[in-house]
């Protein structure tokens, strides 16, 4: 048994069940025995691919878009764009690499947020990177240097836009289970040390419309803490958007599933055991229901796919250039010319129809006048 697990069954035994979303945010975000605290990571190396990791190729579109989102606010002076569970920051790296415009004129503040000490601690830093590895505050967008890596969302209201990529998926969800009716699940431990289900009457009435006419056992996750973050996100902005990329549906389609297709544990870039098995050893995931945060804030401004959100912001001009550069430097074999021919296959990835190209990318705006622009 685990020291994580040890201490989870202490719990149990001392204050009775852990309701789910507890038992998974122990299981992932515990401060020294969590997967994200003892190395769990996405990554070639880690235990899951994203997006980010691809290739720069995604960080080169990320920058064109920030780029058309700070003129569309006026060139406002300083634009904050925090990058939400930044993860090891690859992210990051890309985008500073591809030099966005409002970065060059001094106006950018690139805020990576990651929970993770362990993960901060892999972020890039100095001329060219993070100003510090971990700092435990959040900061003021306002006088922030240009590039930080901190654990929390920036305090205050600014001008910016705020990127969740695959993060809500990763946040603790309730966990509820129709057994003639809609019960929730909890944690309970065996006399052996063992985690089990155990199924209570709802105390309270989720917002959102639960399913009617699902089979017996269906399952959905209550995402209530996704909704609270983007609530708490929306209200941090002064002017600007939320963009959420992430695996998504809705609560009625879920039910109506088999809970293994959408509530996923990974190890190793392979799917991991039982949700409950192991806790802090695998990263336990769930699809995003959309209309739970439509109820927890209001319906999104825009949904598309990652392939069309992509196209929008200019990734066929992207390959373009690369497949150019490789024409012109294929015999010298340099390294413009390997970074233009890599483009094409991470553009295939980055749009494959089943597989990251179906992902959804939904977007929230806060209209707000033209910002001036403020020293800085």
């Amino acid at each position: 048994m685990s020291e994580l697990a040890g201490r989870l069954v202490e719990r149990i035994r001392r204050d009775g069940p852990l309701r789910f979303d507890e038992f998974h945010a122990a299981a992932l975000y515990d401060t020294r025995d969590g997967f994200f605290a003892s190395g769990g990571q996405a990554g070639r190396r880690g235990d899951f691919l994203t997006s980010p990791e691809v290739g720069p190729l995604l960080g080169a579109v990320v920058a064109r878009a920030i780029d058309a989102w700070w003129e569309a606010l006026g060139q406002p002076n300083p634009f904050v764009f925090v990058d939400a569970g930044a993860g090891p920051g690859t992210l990051a790296r890309s985008v500073l690499h591809a030099g966005p415009a409002c970065r060059a004129s001094g106006a950018l503040r690139y805020v990576a947020v990651e929970v993770s000490a362990a993960q901060r601690a892999l972020h890039p830093f100095g001329e060219s990177g993070f100003e510090s590895r971990a700092e435990q505050r959040a900061v003021d967008p306002h006088t922030s240097p240009g590039v930080a890596s901190v654990a929390e969302l920036p305090a205050g209201s600014f001008d910016g836009v705020i990127i969740a990529n695959e993060l809500l998926d990763d946040l603790p969800f309730r966990l509820l289970v129709f057994d003639g009716g809609w019960r929730e699940a909890f944690v309970d431990a065996t006399a052996d040390g063992r985690f089990v289900e155990v199924l209570a009457p709802l105390d309270d009435a989720p917002p959102f419309a639960l399913p009617v006419d699902v089979p017996h056992g269906a399952r959905i996750p209550w995402q209530e803490r996704a909704g609270w973050w983007l609530a708490d996100a929306l209200g941090r902005l002064s002017a600007g958007r939320i963009v959420v990329i992430d695996y998504c549906s809705d609560t009625a389609r879920l039910a109506q599933r088999p809970w293994r297709e959408w509530l996923r544990t990974y190890r190793g870039h392979e799917r991991g055991g039982h949700y409950l098995a192991d806790p802090g050893g695998q990263d336990i995931t769930a699809e995003v229901a959309l209309d739970q945060l439509a109820a927890a804030v209001r319906l999104p401004d825009a949904v598309r796919t990652q392939a069309q959100w992509l196209a929008l912001h200019g990734i066929a001009e992207l390959v373009d250039e690369g497949r150019r550069a490789w024409e012109a430097g294929a015999a010298r074999a340099d390294l413009v010319a390997l970074e233009g021919r890599s483009r094409i296959r991470e553009a295939e990835a980055l749009t494959d129809p089943s597989g990251l190209g179906a992902f959804t990318v939904a977007e929230w705006l806060v209209p707000g006048p033209a910002t001036r622009s403020r020293p800085h």
